[in-house]
């Protein structure tokens, strides 16, 4: 008798192993979502600090670029149109400036920086444990 019941005891697991298996899965299936938030983070941490780096660069160019064009036209214009060029060159710049804004908050808006394959997986487990 005591080993008919000793091998049901060994072919269905008991309670507290069936919680220990859980949390075994559960625990590996948090780190793989942890390892691909590492992942697409770094991914996101480059792409940030390239397009910093060419922003800065463009910038920088930009400025210079701006600077010697305005003085051209300024000199050119100087004496058919007087100051009123400055208000012309000043509002010129102004909606450019408006038009690069806006471009800004397009790129942002476009979730460039996110990070789909982590919360696609995330709403996933979700779903599942609901």
């Amino acid at each position: 008798m005591e080993r008919q019941q000793t091998r049901s005891e060994e072919a269905a697991p008991g309670l507290i192993a069936g919680f220990g298996g859980l949390a075994k899965s559960a625990f590996a299936l948090l780190m793989s979502r942890v390892e691909l938030a590492a992942l697409e983070m770094g991914e996101v941490r480059n792409n940030i600090a390239r397009l910093l780096l060419v922003g800065a660069l463009g910038i920088v160019a930009l400025w210079f670029a701006l600077g010697c064009w305005t003085a051209l036209i300024i000199v050119l214009a100087w004496d058919a149109l007087g100051w009123k060029i400055l208000l012309i060159v000043a509002a010129a710049y102004s909606l450019l400036a408006l038009g690069i804004l806006l471009y800004a908050r397009a790129m942002l808006d476009s979730d460039q920086l996110s990070m789909p394959a982590t919360m696609t997986e995330l709403r996933k487990d979700r779903d599942a444990l609901l």
